[in-house]
Formats: C-alpha cells, sequence, structure tokens
C-alpha cells in the first residue's frame, strides 16, 4: 500500500469518527500540509466520498451522506460490536428481512482477522437477546457459516441431528436460508439422496466447508416458501392421526408435492400418512386434502375423535337439510 493510500484512508478514518475537522488539525493529524489535505480529500471524492468543505478561519471537511453507500473503514472495537449486532439481528429477525441481515454478516465475518472472530464468538456467547415466544437456540457462527457458502454456491459437510436424536453427515448444496417462526431452516439439495432437503439448522452441529462450487439448480421463489413450510409443520403435534389411504405411495408423492413427508408404503397399493395439528380442527383440515375418490381410514385417539364425529355428523346434517329462508 502507498503512503498516498494509507494516507487518505487515514484521513478518511478522522472524517468518520467526527462530524467536522478543521483543515489545519487534520493536517498536524496526518503530519502532512494543509494543501496535501486538500488533495487528499479530492481522492476521496473521486472514490465516491461526499466530502464537503467550508472555508475561512473557522472552515473545515466533514463527511456527508451521499446517493449511494461507500466503503466504511472500522476500528476493531466497531467491527467486533457490529458482527455482534447482525448475529442478534438474524437469530431474533429484528431487521427488515433474513437475506439482507444473513448477507451483511456474512460480508463483515469474511473480512474479520481471527483474533478479532474469536472476540465475537466470546461475546456473543455472553449475549441474551430479547426472545421471541419459544423456540431452539440458532448458533449465529453455523448461521454465518452456512450463508457464506450460499452466497458463494460452496458444497458443505453437515453433521445434523434428527429429531429422533440419530446422527448423520450430510454432503449437501445450500440453496436458501429462511426463518418460520422461531426456528431456522436451510434448504439444499442432498448429494447422496439426490433430491430437496430441507433441515432445521439448530440441528446442524458442524458445518464443514470443501471449497468445490457448485451451479445452482433451478427452484422458485414459491417451491422454497411450500418447502419450509413444509419441513417448519412437520413436528411433533398435540393431536396426531394416521391415516391409510388406497394410494401407492408414488402416485401419493406424485400427487401431495412436499406435503408427502412422513408418508410410507403399506404393501404395494396403500399408504400411510400421518396428519396432525393442536387440536382436531387441525387433524381434519389435513384429512381435506386427500384426493377426491381414494378411500382411506383414520386412526385418531379420543376423545378427538368423538369431536371430530360429532362435528362432521352436524356438517353433514345442515348439508341436507333445506337451504336457510333468506326471508326476514
Amino acid at each position: 500500500m502507498t503512503d498516498t493510500t494509507s494516507r487518505a484512508l487515514a484521513l478518511l478514518n478522522l472524517l468518520q469518527t467526527h462530524r467536522h475537522w478543521p483543515g489545519t488539525e487534520l493536517a498536524a493529524r496526518l503530519g502532512v500540509t494543509e494543501r496535501t489535505v486538500r488533495r487528499d480529500v479530492d481522492r476521496l471524492r473521486e472514490l465516491g466520498y461526499r466530502v464537503e468543505s467550508t472555508p475561512g478561519a473557522a472552515g473545515g471537511y466533514r463527511l456527508e451522506a451521499g446517493s449511494a453507500v461507500p466503503p466504511l473503514l472500522l476500528n476493531d472495537d466497531e467491527a467486533v460490536t457490529m458482527a455482534i449486532g447482525l448475529r442478534v439481528a438474524a437469530t431474533q429477525q429484528l431487521v427488515g428481512g433474513p437475506d439482507v441481515t444473513l448477507t451483511a454478516l456474512a460480508k463483515l465475518e469474511q473480512v474479520l482477522p481471527s483474533a478479532l472472530r474469536q472476540r465475537v464468538n466470546a461475546l456473543a456467547a455472553s449475549v441474551q437477546a430479547p426472545r421471541i415466544g419459544e423456540g431452539p437456540v440458532v448458533s449465529p457462527e453455523v448461521l454465518g457459516e452456512i450463508a457464506l457458502a450460499t452466497r458463494d454456491t460452496e458444497r458443505l459437510r453437515l453433521r445434523y441431528v434428527d429429531g429422533e436424536g440419530r446422527e448423520s453427515v450430510r454432503r449437501v448444496e445450500p440453496h436458501a436460508l429462511a426463518p418460520a417462526g422461531r426456528k431456522w431452516f436451510l434448504l439444499c439439495w442432498d448429494l447422496d439422496r439426490d433430491d430437496w432437503r430441507t433441515f432445521r439448522v439448530d440441528r446442524i452441529t458442524v458445518v464443514e466447508h470443501t471449497r468445490v462450487l457448485f451451479t445452482r439448480r433451478e427452484i422458485t421463489e414459491d417451491e422454497i416458501e411450500e418447502r419450509v413450510l413444509v419441513a417448519s409443520s412437520w413436528s411433533p403435534q398435540k393431536v396426531e392421526a394416521a391415516v391409510v389411504m388406497e394410494l401407492p405411495l408414488a402416485e401419493m408423492q406424485e400427487r401431495f408435492g412436499p406435503w408427502w413427508q412422513g408418508a410410507t408404503a403399506v404393501g404395494e397399493d396403500r399408504t400411510r400418512w400421518p396428519v396432525g395439528g393442536s387440536d382436531w380442527r387441525e387433524a381434519m383440515y389435513g384429512l381435506l386434502w386427500i384426493p377426491e375418490g381414494v378411500e382411506y381410514t383414520v386412526a385418531l385417539s379420543e376423545p378427538h375423535r368423538s369431536e371430530l364425529r360429532e362435528a362432521v355428523g352436524r356438517l353433514l346434517r345442515a348439508l341436507d337439510a333445506p337451504e336457510p329462508d333468506d326471508a326476514e
């Protein structure tokens, strides 16, 4: 780095720390003449920084906001503080969009020296962020590493623990990180399963970078949103039921799309599919998605079974009754 460049960076750092600097003081701080300060200010202006100057004995320079965001210089404490703040924002969804937060976090952490990264990890672990409802704890470090790989289209090797505590190593191509409620999900192409998979980020314990790049596969925003919705819905429910439908598993998968998750074959011609929800009404809603004409049986424990039967009975009687008279 040339002396001119180093001096311009030092000048920029000074301009960012105070609202107004007298030209004489800047020259004294930098150990140059006021004429040199003017030339360095002109260099910063050419780089897109809006530096305003006022003439006279009380005149000087100040850095103003422009039409675009130029590069910022941060000292060590400022960089650590911003990284911690972005980590909290990413896990708490405090910024106007997860992609913006994660991109900013990825850019910052990518250039942090090792010593500063260790400070961020140590301090972030002691920061108690405000809780928004109940939910699992997501590692900001894991979130940041996955965000970097997603941005750079880099294959990852993940160590993942499923809902039953089984650990596995997955080789994936990360495509999208998305929040749903208090959880974060990674949508990726699983190289070993040769299919799309959605993983809960709080269950990823280790992220290994492979340095192998990949070409993004075609998937729409709607498909991403639906797959994340399916994954966020796939958890133990207060009310659970099991449906056995007269439909082969392959045909059921084709008709249900990503909502087939959890289904298993019962012989060659039938499929078992779990449904559930917070109460019997949500379980009934799942039953309504079974295709028209497909016969099925359902296992639902009491008292939910009786409650559902009573509600369906009233519905049938209402449909069989004469239409209500609109006259008052």
